[in-house]
């Protein structure tokens, strides 16, 4: 992400500016941020992985939102737009607009180039600080691999991963499966990329 000028704003300035906007912006400490577009495979990614999950939801009493729901860390005051965000039970709301949402259950990311060391690090810290937050999952765009942390009873996180493409994830909070076949199925890995799976496999 990049800062704009150098500028205090309040968040309420930032939430009547983005409401505005038509681009996405993060806040942090009185600072807006820019977000990168993602690519054409991040974006192929992330609707895959909003599709299998939401059919796995719909009779439930849990919602799939996409990059457009905006997230706040009440914490630290960190608002974002992660790339899927899901919330289950009675949503909470930073108000009556209802596009600012407090109480997500698990978060997603589409691990970017410009993004993976923010994700992994800086941002996963704002992330973990979320008390309704159960899990937290990393996808790679660039070969087959999901991550998954999930918060113990202790508060400590667990990591569990996926690396090929017959291999799936259980999100055991919402009781739901990412096969990695699905999640990557319109990601066009090259050849190449497609050789050094098969050969590591």
């Amino acid at each position: 992400m990049t800062a704009q000028p150098k500028h205090y704003v309040t968040s309420a300035e930032y939430l009547a500016f983005e409401r505005t906007d038509d681009k996405k912006h993060e806040y942090l400490a009185g600072t807006i941020y820019a977000m990168a577009g993602g690519s054409a495979r991040h974006n192929r990614i992330a609707g895959s992985t909003y599709a299998t999950l939401y059919a796995q939801l719909r009779q439930r009493q849990c919602t799939v939102y996409p990059s457009d729901m905006r997230v706040k860390v009440l914490q630290t005051e960190l608002y974002t737009y992660p790339d899927i965000t899901i919330v289950c039970g009675n949503e909470q709301y930073e108000d009556k607009k209802e596009d600012t949402l407090l109480n997500p259950t698990i978060i997603i990311e589409v691990l970017s180039p410009s993004t993976e060391k923010y994700d992994r690090g800086k941002k996963f810290q704002h992330y973990r600080t979320i008390l309704s937050l159960r899990e937290y999952i990393l996808i790679a765009q660039d070969t087959y691999h999901i991550e998954r942390f999930a918060r113990q009873s202790d508060n400590t996180w667990v990591l569990s991963e996926a690396s090929s493409r017959e291999d799936s994830i259980d999100i055991t909070t919402i009781q739901c499966v990412l096969r990695l076949e699905e999640v990557y199925e319109k990601a066009l890995f090259s050849s190449t990329t497609e050789e050094e799976e098969s050969e590591t496999e």
